[in-house]
């Protein structure tokens, strides 16, 4: 086996993590564990589970007709500047979101009504290939058992530049401190985002962690920020928002 020794509190997106092991993960690799992809949506806590992230070997684009195919290790961006040269449509919301395809599609990743499902076909893991049908996706969720290695989509020409600008100028307004993202998804006719600040949290601070400012459901590292410090704002805003509205907010961001 290859490993990899990974400090967190650099390769993660929120800049919080110890140093751990992480196998590189080959086509034949045997492995029982969390694959980080980019790390753009997880926190790393003391005593994470076996991690593994992919081997360059997944980061590649095929296009073949009307079928497109993208290893897992393939970053969104890579997608994303592709999609519009080539002129193919459903790409658009990945303008300017992190992460790579295994990530965006175990949460089934999406923005203003797109999500990356929309024109999946398949998903090819280590126990075979899915059609999409069987994978059971919803809002931020899918049931896709094993390590996700590619994906086939079906092609639809029209890269529409009006929409990429639209969901760029949204972005554009996000903090831009080290985040995951948003923490928690939002509850059916609700905002989290909307929740958070209601209850008196939007700002609010623990130790470096902060709830943004600008977007109270984005969790922010100010500057060393520690496992413990994230892990206690992350459960004082589910104790605050149910408290005060009754919601049970779920996380979105994976705490491993």
């Amino acid at each position: 086996m290859e490993f990899r020794r990974i400090d967190f509190s650099k390769f993660s997106s929120v800049k919080i993590g110890g140093v751990f092991d992480v196998q590189i993960l080959h086509a034949n690799s045997d492995f029982n564990g969390i694959v980080i992809g980019g790390a753009n949506n997880i926190l790393i806590s003391p005593n994470p589970p076996k991690l593994g992230i992919l081997s360059d070997e997944f980061n590649f684009i095929r296009l073949n007709g009307d079928l497109l195919t993208i290893g897992a290790a393939c970053k969104s961006a890579k997608i994303y500047n592709f999609a519009k040269r080539e002129n193919i449509a459903g790409f658009e919301f990945l303008r300017n979101i992190p992460g790579t395809l295994g990530g965006l599609i175990t949460m089934n990743a999406g923005l203003a009504g797109f999500e990356i499902s929309n024109n999946l076909i398949n998903v090819k893991t280590n126990f075979g290939i899915f059609d999409k049908k069987d994978l059971n996706f919803s809002y931020r969720k899918s049931e896709i058992k094993g390590v996700i290695l590619e994906a086939a989509f079906k092609i639809l020409r029209g890269f529409d530049t009006v929409l990429s600008d639209e969901i760029f100028a949204k972005r554009k307004n996000q903090p831009k401190h080290a985040t995951f993202g948003s923490v928690f998804k939002n509850p059916k006719g609700d905002f989290a985002g909307r929740l958070i600040e209601a209850a008196g949290l939007k700002g609010f601070q623990i130790g470096a962690a902060k709830f943004s400012e600008i977007h109270a459901n984005f969790l922010i590292n100010t500057g060393g920020a520690t496992f413990t410090d994230a892990i206690d704002l992350i459960n004082l805003a589910k104790k605050k928002v149910f408290e005060k509205f009754g919601v049970k907010l779920e996380c979105e961001v994976k705490i491993l």
